[in-house]
């Protein structure tokens, strides 16, 4: 079978030779195989593993995503965020790896956000404290 695993931005895997792949939806844990019926499910956040000819495995975790099966051959994967490795140890730390750097980049977007707000509310004070500015806060 053919897998395609995609992001928005990127193309993850792209394999002609897939024999089996077990992936996880809200009702839980699936495999498929050459010949299997059209299939479309939503996946929960998951890894997704397959095994290739030859025995080689692959493993991709995502963050939710479609996966459809057509005609028991062409096996695709839309997904928003995917992180693929050929060893599930290694697929572990790397996802690890990433949640921190995302955790990091939130945390440094709320930062900046705050430093914007304080900075416009400075502004607005040194506004208002100018001379000839009007207090009263009604209209005229």
């Amino acid at each position: 079978m053919r897998l395609l695993i995609t992001t928005p931005t990127a193309v993850i895997a792209d394999h002609a030779d897939v024999v089996s792949l077990v992936a996880e939806d809200d009702s839980g844990s699936f495999g498929l195989l050459p010949g299997h019926a059209d299939f479309v499910t939503v996946l929960s956040p998951s890894v997704v593993s397959w095994r290739r000819a030859y025995g080689r495995m692959g493993h991709c975790a995502v963050r939710r995503g479609v996966l459809s099966i057509e005609k028991g051959q062409s096996l695709f994967i839309a997904t928003r965020e995917a992180v693929m490795s050929e060893s599930i140890e290694k697929l572990e730390s790397d996802v690890i790896a990433r949640f921190e750097a995302s955790a990091e980049q939130e945390r440094a977007a709320r930062l900046e956000a705050r430093a914007l707000r304080m900075k416009a509310i400075r502004r607005i004070i040194h506004y208002l404290r100018a001379p000839g500015a009007t207090r009263s806060g009604g209209l005229s």
